[in-house]
């Protein structure tokens, strides 16, 4: 079962996601929090393993939120939920370390999958988003000496998952099994000190290891990284 905690400051906003959560046979919500305030105290209560979090709250916002209930609750993962698709809430929210971004006016089954998805360990980014997300943390290549303990084909996997890969793309890419390339994303997560998929890509266009590239269609439905 998957256990949910519903952080939103409107009562009516809570309770159509849990009826859409509830509805699932491997899906349950655990608690609620009207503000990030109390959404951090719920979490520690309960250790939801996935929180969906609104940005604009009273009290505390979404982002700090994130930031501090990670820091006590970290095996916990946060998904965004907002009506505001706007650049720096896209940037901020990860690097407050939450695991996806998503749209309230996304429907109810990409709500649904993004929560598995989340669960599952990989990462989520609304698309109309992902352009900006990469365009405002790029910066000027800068040294990156962590990146000298990554091996070659580790190297190798960065740069295709920072492209949005799947795991079986970048086996395919590789000419390895889905498998293997798994175990490489696992160990240079681990020796990047990285949450997860996500925040490799951020690293990927910081360190200067990938450089951003014309932006493909954005009316997509969203995509795992």
């Amino acid at each position: 079962m998957i256990r949910i905690l519903l952080a939103d400051d409107q009562a009516l906003v809570r309770g159509g996601f849990r009826l859409i959560l509830d509805a699932e046979p491997d899906i349950g919500v655990v608690a609620e929090a009207a503000d990030g305030e109390e959404a951090v105290e719920r979490a520690i209560e309960t250790r939801p393993d996935v929180v969906l979090m609104d940005i604009r709250m009273p009290v505390l916002d979404g982002i700090q939120a994130t930031r501090r209930l990670l820091a006590r609750v970290p095996t916990t993962r946060v998904l965004i939920l907002t009506t505001f698709d706007i650049d720096e809430y896209v940037v901020d929210a990860f690097r407050a370390g939450a695991s996806g971004f998503l749209l309230k006016t996304a429907p109810p089954q990409q709500l649904v999958a993004a929560v598995r998805t989340i669960h599952a360990g990989e990462a989520l980014l609304a698309p109309a988003s992902t352009r900006r997300l990469i365009e405002q943390v790029v910066r000027p290549p800068s040294a990156a000496p962590v990146l000298e303990h990554l091996t070659a084909r580790e190297h190798d996997v960065l740069r295709l998952l920072a492209r949005g890969l799947t795991n079986a793309e970048i086996a395919k890419e590789l000419v390895v099994e889905p498998s293997t390339v798994k175990s490489h994303v696992a160990s240079l997560l681990s020796k990047l000190d990285l949450r997860d998929r996500v925040h490799a890509v951020v690293f990927a266009y910081e360190s200067g290891l990938v450089q951003p590239r014309n932006p493909s269609a954005e009316n997509e439905p969203p995509s795992t990284l």
